[in-house]
């Protein structure tokens, strides 16, 4: 009998064991089922990407006046507001890309986007003026091109391979930008205000 029910246990545990493998490796393939909307091919995957920083963009244009009014380097204030001159006509490109499409130019909230701007605004509340909150205003800003470099580079390379020559053109021109705008915020950083940062610390 002693063996009998032992043999029971050991095959209850494997059955069990077993049912719990199978649990956790159904439970890992949750299928995610895409909104009505979504894009079925690469072209109205682009389309959407360029709804997305759109909105990106337009929301940009009322973020950084704020960046550069919080500013204290005169160096950073004006790369800011050269910027937003650049946003400004870069929000007008990307018009021009939906009418080149023959869409109408529609934003579509980027969550990204915004969470980037809100980690700015956070950085103002939580530094005291000065080469500090200079210092967390080019962190944020670069995250910002960062996600921009990224985005645009993708776009452009869609549009390449759509064989939309002329989007690319202006997607590549603005990724241009993006990229140069970087470099200007590193070379603030690392010319004087992550320098003058870091001698808060040792006050």
């Amino acid at each position: 009998m002693k063996a009998t029910t032992a043999k029971t246990r050991t095959s209850t545990s494997k059955s069990t064991a077993s049912k719990k493998t199978t649990t956790s490796t159904t439970g890992s393939k949750r299928e995610v089922k895409p909104k009505s909307s979504a894009a079925e091919g690469l072209t109205e995957l682009l389309e959407d990407q360029l709804k997305d920083i759109y909105w990106a963009e337009k929301a940009l244009t009322k973020a950084l006046p704020k960046m550069a009014k919080n500013a204290q380097s005169e160096n950073l204030v004006n790369a800011i507001k050269e910027h937003l001159t650049v946003t400004e006509n870069q929000v007008a490109r990307v018009e021009q890309i939906f009418s080149l499409m023959g869409k109408k130019a529609t934003a579509k909230k980027c969550d990204a986007m915004e969470g980037l701007i809100k980690e700015g605004e956070s950085i103002l509340e939580e530094t005291q003026p000065g080469p500090v909150r200079d210092a967390g205003i080019i962190a944020a800003s670069q995250k910002i091109e960062h996600y921009e470099i990224a985005s645009y580079g993708t776009m452009a390379a869609h549009a390449r391979t759509l064989g939309l020559d002329e989007v690319a053109a202006l997607l590549e021109q603005t990724l241009t930008e993006e990229k140069e705008a970087d470099v200007t915020l590193t070379e603030a950083a690392y010319n004087t205000i992550n320098f003058d940062a870091a001698e808060e610390d040792e006050m």
